[in-house]
């Protein structure tokens, strides 16, 4: 298996040992949580099954000209009485998992891997309450369509549960028969969003949804050691991200034309750092990797950086919505900070919020837990 890269360029900082003592705090937390499984409800709109994923387009609304008829599009304005009710679950899930499953790696107390098994146990395996591993359902809009292929973007929290089941490897907890049939799922849902339209059309997005399309890709391969896929990952990031999203100055040309273009430009940056992490190995150091342009993953730092210190540095358009809960504890910064060197990107990292309790900001922040991503 390809091991993560080593990130020395601050190498007397210890991100495991800093990071100890809000996991344990959060794992006690986690501990109490029963497994719970998109079985817990269900979607009445929905075309498919019990153990279907499903969820609506976030911005589509009824048609005031036309209430009964086909849902209208409002950019960036949250329908409320969407159904999201299987995304809040998978969120509730990756937290409680993401937290126990860093807090094992970085303690190597069983109780906290035998406890992210039971959750993982739930999701992807048990006939009664696993998710089929496929995306049909999702994004769907009412007189539209029943799902569509940017539905796969609501899976991009699965990329550091994947990595979070490399970290149980070693446990008591984490069998073999345990380990091969998550393994399966994985293998199984990385062969659908790479084989099925839906997969294939988010996959040529050429904003925030082909980045998590691959980072998705990326994890899931890892874990269950597809060089191939991975191969094509790093062509990906290379040859179709940097080149086609990020301007010369390391912005996000396609998502500061959003309507919150502050917490988009976040967000892609956020993911396609942990691509660049996560497709990193000894020999070949993506987060510092350039194009000839000098366009690369800490480019897209040193940009927004300074606007995550100090929010009334950015100069772009205000979002229209949530504006103001942004930035929380933004991986990019630690993983910008430990590639680069950069203390004042490391001190922006330290203070910031590391668990936000907003919905829409809890959505948005898939990578929560840098332990699991950054081998040392």
């Amino acid at each position: 298996m390809l091991a993560f890269v080593a990130l020395l360029a601050l190498p007397t900082f210890d991100l495991a040992a800093y990071e100890r003592p809000r996991l344990v705090t959060a794992a006690e937390v986690a501990l109490a949580a029963e497994p719970k499984t998109i079985m817990a409800a269900r979607n009445p709109r929905s075309a498919g099954g019990p153990n279907d994923f499903s969820s609506e387009g976030d911005y589509w609304w009824p048609d005031a000209r036309n209430p009964e008829g086909p849902y209208v599009q409002r950019d960036g304005l949250t329908n409320p009485d969407n159904f999201v009710a299987h995304r809040q679950l998978l969120l509730a899930f990756a937290r409680h998992f993401g937290v126990l499953a860093a807090t094992y790696r970085v303690t190597g107390e069983e109780r906290y891997a035998a406890a992210a098994v039971r959750h993982l146990h739930a999701w992807f395996v048990e006939p009664a309450t696993r998710m089929n591993a496929n995306l049909l359902y999702s994004q769907a809009i009412k007189g539209v369509s029943t799902g569509r292929s940017i539905g796969v973007i609501d899976t991009v929290h699965f990329a550091e549960v994947a990595l979070g089941v490399e970290a149980l490897r070693g446990s008591k907890a984490l069998t073999r028969a345990e380990e091969a049939a998550i393994t399966g799922w994985f293998r199984d849902y990385l062969a659908w969003i790479r084989t099925h339209p839906y997969g294939i059309g988010e996959s040529k997005a050429e904003n925030n949804h082909g980045t998590c399309w691959t980072l998705q890709a990326a994890a899931f391969a890892h874990l269950t050691g597809d060089a191939t896929v991975l191969a094509e990952c790093r062509r990906r990031l290379i040859e179709v991200h940097l080149p086609g999203q990020m301007a010369a100055d390391g912005s996000f040309p396609r998502e500061l034309a959003r309507t919150k273009p502050y917490g988009y430009s976040i967000f892609n940056l956020d993911v396609m750092t942990a691509l660049a992490v996560v497709l990193s190995t000894p020999d070949d150091d993506l987060m510092r990797f350039t194009l000839p342009d000098g366009r690369g993953p800490l480019k897209g730092v040193e940009f927004l950086a300074p606007c995550l210190a100090d929010k009334t540095k950015w100069r772009k358009a205000p979002d229209v919505m949530y504006g103001n809960d942004w930035p929380v504890r933004q991986p990019a910064l630690i993983f910008g900070a430990l590639a680069a060197g950069r203390e004042d990107w490391l001190a922006t990292w330290q203070k910031l919020d590391p668990a936000p309790a907003i919905e829409e900001i809890i959505r948005n922040f898939p990578v929560r837990q840098p332990v699991l991503w950054v081998r040392r």
